[in-house]
């Protein structure tokens, strides 16, 4: 690749990342006109991850997938199980013996996995420089989907985790003591009051529950929201007799208690993979591994495609609303959290924490550098060794949409994660800051996907 090339492919990554800063901060500028506020966003917020989301899900992996690109789909799943356990390694290590705050691992563990790198490969597209990347007969928006396919099962992984494990890495003081103490709590709790009046209303004991339920990190407001909306099955009835009436009564006995708590801390633990998102995923997997379903919904309408024409393109046009608005909203939190600190700094200093560098820095260059070489340099070198149709397959976009999954900055959930942990107002307005900070310096990630494009190109 010549200086030209690579001055004209760097320019196109700036213009690419200019773009999403860009729509982040028309976010800030709504927020700033009073065209949405931080209530708005995280409505906007909840339907995207609930409704706009799986849709997207769906139509990508399913019209991607198939019997033939199977293995690239279980190569991402691997790389993004690897990705996310080297970062809880370096998170867990950092604050356990840098003594960096416990948010630090969620920060390093979970980067923007959807909507920035969606809008960061649609922007690239503009600018032309992925046609080195293109196959033969194929055309730049059939890479680009293909790509965005690729960006989506990363993703899923990571929304999967963002939930389950994210609490529990924060604020991990508060964890339970024992089991032996967890079974004496409920033992009491059996014998009491208030637990007849929860098997009544159909939701257990959710307060006296949350020492038995907790794992470490895991706040009440969360454990409770959690539980509440798992199902009590009923299991065998107990007998006994109601008073004034010599007829037998049964009563209900929730399986749930019947659970020691660290079965129960599993099963809850389980649960919250369960998500929206995963599930769109599942559902676009089936479709495109079934060649009948896949027909059906991918088709022309005259090779077969009933449902093309309404029902594909209805969850296709919902599943296009999701690549811009996370970014509004991340916009919107941002804009709010810098001046609600704004304010509680005019009220109190104390209440306005500056920006610990140390911890930010530390990030950065993490999210920034380091994963981006070590992503790079091992996509590479694995392409290299095993030549074209080896491990990683012959698809260029494949190892440039590898190359990019592990970078870029933290996620916007990292605020939500710390409002639903034990954390104070102090931590939170930290992280909103340190957000704050990385999104206004990712276009740096110009260099990566440069060196991404470079390093793709070489091993062709």
């Amino acid at each position: 690749m010549s200086s030209s090339s690579l001055l004209s492919s760097f320019e196109a990554a700036i213009q690419a990342s200019l773009s999403v800063l860009l729509v982040i901060g028309y976010g800030g500028v709504a927020a700033r006109l009073s065209l949405l506020d931080n209530k708005n966003g995280k409505a906007l917020s909840k339907i995207c991850v609930k409704m706009f989301l799986p849709a997207l899900l769906v139509i990508k992996i399913g019209s991607e997938l198939h019997p033939g690109s199977a293995h690239r789909y279980l190569i991402i799943l691997l790389w993004a199980f690897f990705c996310h356990f080297i970062s809880f390694l370096i998170g867990i290590a950092s604050h356990l013996w840098l003594g960096f705050p416990d948010w630090i691992t969620a920060a390093i563990m979970f980067n923007n996995t959807t909507s920035y790198p969606l809008l960061l490969v649609q922007s690239l597209d503009q600018t032309g420089v992925l046609k080195q990347l293109i196959g033969k007969g194929e055309t730049s928006g059939e890479a680009i989907e293909r790509a965005k396919s690729y960006f989506l099962v990363f993703a899923t992984v990571s929304s999967c985790l963002t939930f389950a494990v994210g609490p529990r890495l924060i604020d991990t003081e508060h964890a339970p003591d024992s089991d032996s103490e967890d079974q004496k709590s409920l033992t009491e709790e059996e014998d009491g009051e208030n637990h007849d009046r929860g098997e009544a209303s159909g939701y257990g004991a959710a307060n006296e529950e949350t020492g038995l339920l907790a794992p470490p990190g895991l706040s009440a407001r969360h454990r409770n929201a959690s539980i509440a909306s798992l199902t009590f099955f009923p299991s065998k009835p107990k007998f006994t007799t109601a008073p004034y009436d010599r007829r037998p009564t049964y009563i209900p006995r929730p399986k749930w208690r019947d659970l020691s708590p660290r079965a129960q801390w599993w099963l809850l633990f389980l649960y919250d993979f369960l998500n929206a998102p995963l599930i769109g995923a599942v559902i676009g997997a089936v479709i495109g591994l079934t060649p009948p379903l896949h027909r059906a919904f991918f088709n022309d309408t005259y090779e077969g495609g009933i449902f093309t024409a309404w029902l594909t393109e209805s969850w296709r046009n919902v599943g296009q609303l999701f690549v811009p608005l996370p970014l509004i909203v991340a916009g919107i939190s941002l804009y709010t959290s810098y001046q609600d600190s704004k304010r509680a700094g005019s009220e109190d200093t104390a209440a306005n924490p500056p920006l610990p560098w140390l911890t930010t820095t530390f990030i950065l260059v993490l999210r920034f550098i380091f994963w981006p070489v070590l992503s790079i340099g091992a996509i590479y070198w694995v392409v290299k060794e095993e030549g074209k149709g080896g491990i990683l397959g012959d698809d260029p976009m494949l190892w440039f949409a590898m190359m990019l999954m592990p970078t870029g900055p933290p996620a916007m959930k990292l605020i939500t994660m710390i409002q639903v942990s034990d954390a104070g107002i102090e931590d939170e307005r930290r992280v909103a800051k340190l957000l704050t900070v990385s999104y206004i310096i990712s276009p740096l990630l110009a260099f990566t996907v440069v060196g991404a494009l470079r390093a793709s190109h070489a091993a062709l």
